[in-house]
């Protein structure tokens, strides 16, 4: 059946928030409790974004890891405030699987001299000493970030063949950016300090977390729960078609959802969708150089085969980061290690075998029976399983999970910035409606953030910066510096 748009009366609802994951339930638990008068559209049929929780005969499976563990006090709070008693204090362990050895990470400079043998030990030294002494004085890219401070013998063991599979592009192309966000404050100098002294950086080297009993997911559906109860309706399996605007003011949207299409008068929008969809939203469209800005942003998709084995125990990790060449498959997770409410039986276990691709490409169109005889293979080929122990198997598939550093974001970026900006009622938030790589808090951070610009008639949280020394900013504040926004 052909949907026609035919414009219908809706009262306004004040803030309207596009996407229903950390960025965007946070905004509006945040509004709710300003007394604020908001509404939710998500276009999936259930909440929590990039860190939901799916389900596939009891068993309970992550789109990707997600630690609750938090340096923001706020954040902290909020977690404690929604879910109470049910979060289990979790002990983190994820190790690199590389030649046949498992390698602790982050990487511990002993243990990996001891795995390697004393003649690549003596690489790596030789090869840390001279990138010392002669550093690139450019550090544009991921690959020049990276040898600067690990020297280019471990960048080429432990960093170039994972990251490129990861991202699907060559090092030398990844801007440095994303290493700088991902791993800061790490190098082998300070590696080699922490296995002498046995201290870590405790920003970089979280050893345990906190987590929902089963499954990151119920953090999100429980505050879906709370939004609905003070009047704030989350509405899912809704897309956004349009942005109604006259320039510089959002004035309405455009909607779909099972029932038929619809009109809303807004008076401000948060939006955590990707910029790249943000911007086809626009109506009129945007300029045409804005156009050819979002052009050039990319996402990467991940492909989630989930395992169900007959086996109590496998191994202790959360998540094995996989270096070994001549398979795919790029980690792998062991859902029971997260919470043990995640697998029914504990006679069972299941993993998460996880593969980036694009979206379109060989990996992504796969069918599913093929997915899961590949993850098998590869799983029993690495002496994590044998294949006669996998009972059962699941396909789930993430579109956008992961926005792309390429050479061309930066300015994309800043120019699709400069142009929302413009909006003196619209936000973006979240990973993909900043294009940035945000874990979990982050995202929750600037959804608060845009909440409170709403409070304070602020605009653009991209602008968002208050007077007054850094001690006494807002984390989000401070959050947003450190991030270079």
């Amino acid at each position: 059946m052909t949907l026609t748009f035919q414009p219908q009366k809706h009262p306004n609802p004040g803030l309207l928030i596009i996407g229903a994951g950390p960025a965007g339930l946070s905004a509006a638990y945040s509004a709710v409790t300003q007394g604020k008068n908001c509404v939710v559209l998500e276009q999936s049929e259930q909440v929590g974004g990039l860190s939901r929780t799916e389900s596939y005969k009891g068993y309970s499976f992550d789109i990707g890891g997600h630690r609750f563990f938090s340096e923001y006090t706020e954040i902290k709070a909020l977690w404690k405030e929604i879910m109470g008693d049910k979060f289990i204090p979790t002990r983190r362990k994820s190790r690199i699987y590389f030649n046949g050895h498992f390698y602790q990470y982050p990487l511990e400079f002993f243990d990996a001299l001891a795995k390697l043998g004393p003649v690549q030990g003596i690489k790596i030294l030789l090869s840390f000493a001279w990138a010392k002494a002669r550093p690139n004085p450019n550090e544009d890219t991921f690959e020049q970030w990276v040898v600067n401070r690990f020297g280019r013998f471990l960048y080429q063991t432990f960093f170039k063949a994972y990251t490129e599979k990861v991202w699907g592009m060559s090092c030398d192309t990844l801007c440095a950016d994303w290493a700088a966000q991902r791993i800061q404050g790490l190098d082998l100098t300070g590696a080699i300090w922490n296995a002498l002294t046995g201290r870590g950086d405790e920003k970089t080297l979280i050893n345990r977390f906190e987590y929902p009993s089963k499954g990151a997911g119920m953090m999100w559906q429980k505050l879906h729960d709370i939004l609905e109860s003070k009047e704030c309706r989350v509405r899912l399996k809704t897309k956004v078609n349009a942005l109604i605007h006259n320039g510089h003011h959002i004035t309405g949207i455009k909607y779909e959802n099972p029932s038929g299409q619809g009109y809303l008068p807004v008076d401000q929008v948060i939006s955590s969708a990707p910029l790249t969809s943000l911007a086809s939203m626009l109506e009129p469209s945007i300029p045409k150089e804005i156009q050819e800005s979002v052009s050039r942003l990319s996402y990467r998709a991940f492909v989630l085969v989930a395992l169900i084995i007959q086996a109590k125990n496998l191994f202790p990790d959360q998540w094995i980061y996989i270096h070994h060449p001549g398979v795919k498959v790029a980690r792998i997770q062991n859902f029971k290690n997260w919470g043990p409410d995640m697998v029914p039986d504990p006679a069972m276990t299941s993993l998460g075998m996880e593969y980036f691709c694009n979206e379109g490409d060989d990996l992504w169109t796969m069918p599913d029976d093929q997915m899961i005889e590949m993850a098998v293979r590869e799983c029993s080929g690495l002496n994590f399983i044998k294949p006669g122990q996998v009972t059962d198997g699941v396909v789930i598939r993430q579109p956008r999970a992961y926005p792309v550093y390429n050479e061309a974001y930066g300015k994309s970026v800043e120019t699709i910035q400069n142009y929302i900006n413009g909006f003196e009622n619209l936000q973006t938030v979240g990973r993909n409606g900043l294009h940035r790589y945000n874990n979990m808090d982050h995202s929750m951070l600037t959804g608060m953030a845009a909440a409170q610009n709403i409070a304070e008639e602020q605009t653009g949280l991209w602008a968002f910066k208050k007077a007054g020394p850094e001690s006494e900013q807002p984390p989000w504040d401070v959050f947003m510096k450190a991030a270079g926004q």
